[in-house]
């Protein structure tokens, strides 16, 4: 804690000195394409509030403007979700808007010279329509996609997932949030009929007990894990981990488990809870499906061979269950160590079953509580348009489809009456010739795709490929034939939705370079140039389609109907759905299923389990160490496109890439710390610094995720079920490396 004072104390007195052109008035240009001039969100001298676009946590920042420029930053006191805290990102979260390599003019590249020209937005829109057109009409619907993202306006989502599918008549779209968050969408409609994150984050401070699983809050969430220290029940804080991490370093107990046990150890509590009778027999009997089922299951996961293969002693087993079973306030909390993973689905449902058979669901203090990657994640999982229909309706419901339908004002059979491809399924599409035009926005797929082998040349296949993004300096900006410039966060407007369901607005506060647009203008410049801007007659603006999303959600869980535009949401700082029409002043802070009904036919939740899934690629003799992945600092974000901007964020962060490796196979390789090795998996192999710690457990080694070079190596696995990818584990070996060369 007096470590992230010092490091908060240094970032305020650097960010304060931050000034750079960025002016608050914002043009959409330009004005011959009818899109019009946004007014202002603030005057030249003031100060206006909006919630940070980097992860799903959901600060508020103040944004200081000084002589019409966005001058400086500082956390939001009055925020429900940070209390006037922010981590190093967001202390610098202006500073990727001043990088000298933004996109700022379009560009078509020329496959045969690899030369890209610039162009104008006219030239560029037409370029998109006759390229994307041709494809479709010599391969048909199916040999067009697009890939999106959870880093964009849920306005911006919502028009580009329509206008894809219902303009366009694209059948296949789906976004990097399946990255992240699928497992965790999948696991809730299952279990609980909707893809509802049932907490609060007042329930970090409400729990005696806090359970964290494959979750290093201290880096990857570094706010919640204040919100947890302000926390006065003297918690007990449970870390289930494979590794030694910061946030195992805090707690009170760390259950280091060995790598990809966690399904069974899961299953083994469940089992000792049953034997113990630590159990909610009424609300089991009361509000849920299928637990006798569910205890004849975990039958087989008796305590030697749950301790034969987690590794944990029966012991530490039987007082982890005590605990959970105490009958305080239990909150169970998940994030990527859990979701990407090859049996993710079945794992995240065993911590919801914990949550269900002890009742620690819909108090204050409790809850099955998955924890999001990205600022919008939530946005993109409800209202992108991809694997569900718009407001989280289903796109094999025929009436789903008649009342999307009839509130958009479109004919119903311009609606896909099928599932789209998952992303991975999109990326084999492109490998085996099927998809011929691909369209990225906002994210980099040729660094954090996984398993990367040979991904450079299979975007090369592709007739066109079309990237919208801030930079043209991405790995995968860099291989486009049409690159769309497109504004940054800060340099428009829209909403948010973060971890705890909460809306959140973004506000222009600065203009975006050269001719680069806001995705939103974007969408509807295209749309106009593909011939269908009469299907969006209504979508003029960020807050007329928030409209729409709202009669859209009406009657759906996350109803947000009864919200009065976006300046409630600024006034109350932050709305959590639902919010239903006659919602007069919702409570700041709101946990679902207080009433114990929960979204399925007969309200009741669901134990769903299944058998283990055999390890893919367990280690060997030939690559005998097993490599986990995983956020590395605190000060870098995903693939750096744009922390990497930040000189403050880069001293912050290390300098190298390094391989954690334990002493023992350290000695046993001949390896010293700090010198170059070079790690290789069936994919491939790079060079990397060594460092040895006693936090990774023998034979498994640690990379960080947001360096390029990472996923080289990783194996391109999924979940059955929400196919998500798992990027937590894969076989590799570790030789000597040269003196000097290393790759990161």
């Amino acid at each position: 804690m007096s470590t992230l004072k010092r490091v908060t104390s240094l970032l305020k007195d650097q960010v304060r000195s931050h000034s750079g052109p960025l002016t608050e008035q914002l043009v959409r240009e330009p004005g011959a394409f009818g899109l019009g001039q946004v007014p202002s969100s603030t005057a030249p001298d003031a100060t206006t509030s909006m919630v940070c676009g980097f992860c799903s946590t959901g600060c508020s920042l103040n944004i200081h403007i000084r002589d019409g420029e966005a001058s400086n930053l500082s956390p939001n006191i009055d925020y429900p979700v940070n209390d006037g805290m922010a981590c190093p990102k967001g202390w610098e979260a202006l500073a990727p808007l001043d990088a000298n390599d933004r996109a700022s003019v379009p560009l078509i590249r020329d496959r045969q010279t690899g030369e890209a020209a610039e162009v104008d937005w006219h030239t560029a829109a037409t370029t998109f329509r006759d390229r994307m057109k041709a494809i479709i009409d010599e391969h048909g619907p199916e040999s067009v996609a697009f890939l999106s993202t959870g880093q964009i306006c849920t306005e911006e989502m919502a028009f580009l997932g329509s206008f894809a599918k219902f303009g366009m008549g694209m059948l296949h779209g789906d976004g990097n949030t399946r990255q992240c968050m699928a497992t965790a969408v999948r696991s809730y409609k299952e279990s609980f009929g909707f893809d509802a994150p049932p907490y609060t984050y007042a329930d970090f401070e409400e729990s005696d007990v806090i359970v964290l699983s494959g979750s290093n809050l201290c880096i990857a969430h570094p706010i919640m894990w204040q919100r947890v220290l302000k926390n006065e029940r003297n918690p007990e804080i449970i870390v289930i981990d494979p590794r030694k991490t910061e946030t195992a370093m805090q707690a009170t107990r760390h259950v280091p488990l060995r790598p990809k046990s966690d399904l069974v150890l899961y299953y083994g509590l469940a089992r000792i809870l049953i034997e113990k009778d630590l159990l909610d027999h009424d609300f089991i009997a009361e509000h849920t499906n299928d637990f006798d089922s569910f205890k004849e299951h975990v039958e087989a996961y008796d305590l030697e061979t749950v301790v034969a293969e987690s590794g944990i002693p029966a012991e530490e087993l039987i007082s982890l269950a005590e605990l959970i079973g105490s009958g305080k306030r239990v909150s169970f909390w998940w994030t990527m160590g859990v979701n990407q993973s090859y049996e993710a689905t079945r794992t995240a449902q065993a911590i919801i079953n914990l949550s269900l058979m002890t009742g620690n669901i819909g108090k204050p203090g409790t809850g099955a509580n998955s924890i999001t990657g990205q600022c919008n994640a939530m946005g993109s999982r409800l209202f992108s348009n991809t694997t569900s229909l718009l407001g989280g309706h289903d796109f094999l419901n025929d009436d789903h489809r008649q009342k999307v339908a009839d509130l958009l004002d479109i004919p119903v059979d311009r609606i896909p009456n099928q599932n789209s491809l998952a992303y991975d399924q999109i990326i084999d599409g492109v490998k085996e010739g099927k998809i011929k035009g691909l369209w990225v926005i906002a994210t980099n797929p040729v660094h954090s795709w996984i398993g990367r082998e040979n991904f450079t040349e299979t975007l090369d296949q592709l007739d066109f490929l079309v990237v919208q993004d801030m930079y043209p300096s991405t790995e995968t900006a860099q291989q486009a034939d049409l690159l769309l410039p497109a504004a940054a966060w800060g340099e428009k407007d829209g909403t948010l939705i973060n971890s705890e369901r909460r809306i959140g607005i973004v506000k222009k506060v600065a203009k975006a370079p050269g001719q680069a647009l806001s995705d939103f203008s974007i969408f509807r410049l295209l749309a106009d140039t593909w011939g269908c801007g009469d299907l969006f007659k209504r979508w003029i603006s960020p807050e007329a389609v928030f409209e729409i999303l709202q009669e859209l959600s009406e009657g759906q869980p996350c109803d947000i109907s009864g919200i009065n535009g976006y300046e409630q949401i600024d006034q109350q700082g932050g709305l959590q759905w639902p919010v239903p029409k006659g919602s007069e002043k919702p409570e700041s802070q709101r946990r679902l299923f207080a009433d114990g009904k929960f979204y399925t036919p007969d309200q009741r939740a669901r134990f769903v389990f299944a058998d283990q899934l055999p390890d893919p690629e367990p280690p060997c003799d030939e690559y005998p160490l097993r490599l986990l992945t995983g956020r590395g600092t605190s000060a870098q974000w995903h693939t750096q496109t744009r922390t990497a901007k930040s000189g403050v964020l880069a001293e912050l962060a290390p300098k190298k890439n390094h391989v954690e490796i334990h002493p023992d196979d350290a000695t046993a390789l001949g390896i010293v710390s700090g010198e170059n090795v070079e790690v290789t998996s069936r994919r491939g192999s790079i060079l990397i610094q060594a460092y040895l710690t006693t936090t990774v457990q023998p034979g498994t080694v640690f990379i960080p995720m947001h360096e390029e070079t990472t996923n080289r190596l990783t194996l391109a696995v999924f979940d059955p079920y929400s196919r998500q990818p798992s990027y937590k584990s894969c076989a590799i070996k570790i030789e000597k490396g040269p003196a000097t060369g290393l790759m990161s």
